[in-house]
C-alpha cells in the first residue's frame, strides 16, 4: 500500500480560523486575516474543535492518492458519502501485463492456505487474460476478478468529514486494511496542518469509547 498527500488547502489552518472569527466579527474579511496571528489561530482552532463547532473546517480540503489497496477496500471506503473518489476502472483499463492482489496478513501465516490461496488467483488472472485474448471486453472479463485485486484511487475530503473517517476507520475494530489506510492518511495530515487532527483518531483517543462491542485495548497509531 502507498499512501500520499496530493494537495491541501494552502494555510489550511488559517482559513478555518479566519472563518471560525468571522462567525463572531464585525470586521471586514481581510483585517480578520491581518491580526490573527500564529498564536490566536492556535487557540480559536482549539476552541472551535473542543467546543464541537466544526462546520468551519470544511473550508479546508485534503486529496490524497492511494496505490495498492483492494476492491474490497473500495466498497468500505465509498460508504463515505461526504467525499469526492476516482477510481481506477476495471471496466476501460485491461491489465494484460497481469493482475496484483492483496494478501491478508491472516493468510499469509499459513502456508498451506497461502499456497491454495496463490493458486486460485494465479487461475483467476490467466482466465481473466485468456478472456481478453479471445476478444471479450475488460468490463465483462473483469467479473472473474475477486475483491483482492488491487486499485487505485484519489480521495479527497474535508476536514471535518477526514476527522469523521478517522474517527471511525482508525478504530481497533476496524478492517485491517482500511485501518491500515486510515492511519496512513491521519499521520499525512496531522504533518501538513496539525492544529486540525492533533486530537483527531477513533473516539477512545479522547473521550472514551463508543462502541457497542468495545475492543478494551488502547489505541496505537
Amino acid at each position: 500500500m502507498n499512501v500520499k498527500l496530493l494537495k491541501s488547502t494552502k494555510d489550511a489552518e488559517r482559513m478555518c480560523a479566519v472563518a471560525a472569527r468571522l462567525c463572531y466579527s464585525a470586521s471586514t474579511i481581510d483585517n480578520i486575516d491581518e491580526n490573527l496571528t500564529s498564536e490566536k489561530v492556535r487557540d480559536l482552532l482549539g476552541k472551535v474543535i473542543s467546543s464541537g463547532h466544526h462546520s468551519v473546517l470544511e473550508h479546508a480540503s485534503f486529496t490524497f492518492g492511494v496505490e495498492g489497496v483492494s476492491r474490497a477496500l473500495l466498497a468500505q471506503l465509498t460508504r463515505h458519502r461526504i467525499a469526492s473518489f476516482s477510481v481506477q476502472s476495471q471496466r476501460y483499463v485491461k491489465f494484460k501485463s497481469g493482475v496484483d492482489f492483496v494478501f491478508p496478513p491472516t493468510i499469509k501465516k499459513d502456508e498451506k492456505l497461502l499456497k491454495k490461496y496463490n493458486n486460485f488467483l494465479k487461475n483467476t488472472e490467466n482466465l481473466y487474460k485468456e478472456f481478453l485474448g479471445a476478444g471479450i471486453p475488460a468490463e465483462d472479463a473483469r467479473y472473474v476478478l475477486p475483491n483482492a485485486a488491487v486499485t487505485q484511487i484519489i480521495i479527497t475530503m474535508n476536514a471535518r468529514e477526514l476527522r469523521h473517517f478517522f474517527s471511525l476507520r482508525c478504530c481497533n475494530r476496524a478492517q485491517w486494511e482500511i485501518k491500515d489506510m486510515a492511519c496512513r492518511m491521519l499521520n499525512l495530515a496531522r504533518k501538513e496542518a496539525l492544529l486540525l487532527f492533533e486530537d483527531a483518531g477513533p473516539d477512545c483517543a479522547r473521550e472514551g469509547c463508543h462502541e457497542t462491542f468495545a475492543c478494551g485495548k488502547p489505541w496505537k497509531n
